[in-house]
């Protein structure tokens, strides 16, 4: 709910997944910091289920056994500065290879900015994935268990330009310094994921301002 350029975190994020055109549902907890998470939703008629914060796999699972998708794309809201027309390009390529048992995601190996990031998987391996998952780290991050799995095909979605190094997620104060300046000193609330990565390879002072912050591992 952090404010930059006359929208909140969410909003932003909300907006540049909605131009793709691809229902939306927002699966938050059932804690009741995250009762504003649910108003919001409502306010914008955007379908939400609240779930369990530490079992985020179960809350995936119960909130398709209500919404009924055959393919989901999983993304994580700490991304305001994601492209939609980068995930449906995703979703026309994992379409194609018409695998219920495929993975497909940018992230491995990742040439994408942090801050870009989706994953796309079918219903079955969703549920295949919420009764055989045991560990915690499987339950929290939801696809562990998927990438692992023997049977499962990895197919990942990668650019010519390396720069996984880039971060562009919100996570720290230093992030939100990162993500404020690109919001509110460069064009990059309008544009796609080339554009703003170069906005952010301009300002390399931008970069060593989150360069430090060591991202919690799925």
């Amino acid at each position: 709910m952090l404010e930059s350029g006359g929208k909140t975190m969410l909003q932003h994020h909300i907006d540049r997944l909605q131009s793709v055109g691809f229902p939306l549902l927002i699966a938050t907890t059932s804690n009741i910091e995250d009762d504003v998470v649910a108003q919001y939703a409502k306010q914008k008629h955007i379908d939400c289920y609240r779930g369990d914060e530490n079992d985020v796999l179960k809350r995936f699972y119960e909130a398709n056994q209500l919404f009924h998708a055959d393919v989901i794309v999983r993304v994580t809201s700490d991304c305001p500065l994601i492209d939609g027309n980068l995930i449906k390009q995703g979703i026309e390529t994992y379409l194609a290879l018409n695998n219920a048992n495929c993975y497909l995601s940018n992230c491995f190996p990742r040439t994408y900015a942090r801050g870009f990031d989706f994953e796309i998987f079918s219903a079955s391996m969703l549920e295949e994935a919420h009764k055989l998952a045991s560990s915690t780290n499987e339950r929290e991050h939801v696809t562990p268990f998927m990438r692992s799995h023997p049977r499962v095909h990895m197919h990942n979605i990668s650019q010519e330009a390396n720069h996984g190094n880039l971060r562009l997620t919100l996570d720290t104060e230093d992030d939100l310094i990162v993500i404020k300046n690109m919001m509110e000193k460069t064009d990059s609330i309008h544009q796609g994921f080339e554009k703003i990565e170069q906005n952010l390879l301009e300002h390399p002072e931008w970069i060593a301002l989150n360069a430090h912050v060591e991202q919690k591992k799925s």
